[in-house]
């Protein structure tokens, strides 16, 4: 049995996750969805101060409250900035690391310094006209996601804080990092942003690489190949 945490990826919470939840028990598996600050069942909370560190600290307290060890972390988009600071604070914790589409930053990097420059000078212009200054809307769903999953995701799609795209991710530890491994969308565009991470990933010793055939998000438009390929890596680190 594998226990998964994830650190969900922007603007979403741990309802995204909800088809997964059935399929990796059935499996023998758990499940574990912490929600961000400001997000989802947690929106309420939303306030322009919050940033990178509060995210990093949420899934860390659901850690350490629930006593989760040999956890394997899947990072889903953004999630890779959250996870890759919650595996270097409490690296006892995480046997392994999933990189799902997902952000890999270095120390000292921020979300938007992954971004093109056309594209972050975009963000911060949409929080300043729609986002009161300090929250960036939802972006659209990959144009391939059925229409009854935009109808279910996009009334709990919330807007999030700038500050958590804006900071920089401090690495503390000097510990190696937990075996990692990075799952690419095939079906994203040829341009798209995660496309370098995926080429890391192929040219740096230590990682592990797979590709899905789903756009961005696969555990909504993809569940069941998603569980057979995390299923894969999990019995691979075996």
């Amino acid at each position: 049995m594998a226990v998964f945490v994830v650190a969900h990826g922007a603007w979403s919470a741990a309802w995204a996750w909800k088809k997964m939840r059935p399929l990796l028990r059935a499996a023998g598996h758990e499940l574990w969805t912490p929600t961000y600050t400001g997000l989802g069942e947690r929106a309420h909370l939303a306030s322009p101060a919050i940033d990178l560190d509060t995210h990093i600290a949420d899934v860390i307290g659901m850690l350490e409250m629930e006593d989760l060890r040999d956890v394997v972390l899947i990072a889903h988009s953004y999630g890779g900035m959250v996870a890759t600071g919650v595996a270097d604070r409490v690296r006892e914790r995480i046997a392994q690391l999933v990189y799902l589409d997902a952000f890999v930053p270095r120390d000292g990097q921020s979300l938007f310094d992954l971004q093109p420059a056309e594209a972050r000078t975009r963000m911060r212009e949409l929080a300043r006209t729609d986002g009161e200054g300090w929250r960036l809307p939802p972006t659209q769903m990959p144009a391939d996601t059925p229409d009854a999953d935009i109808a279910w995701a996009s009334g709990r799609r919330r807007p999030q804080p700038i500050k958590t795209f804006e900071q920089p991710l401090r690495l503390i530890a000097s510990e190696t990092p937990p075996p990692r491994s990075y799952i690419y969308c095939q079906r994203n565009a040829p341009a798209d942003v995660f496309r370098q991470f995926a080429e890391r990933a192929q040219r740096e010793r230590g990682w592990h690489y797979f590709e899905i055939d789903a756009s961005h998000n696969p555990h909504i438009t993809a569940p069941h190949a998603l569980l057979e390929l995390l299923v894969k890596i999990v019995a691979t680190a075996a």
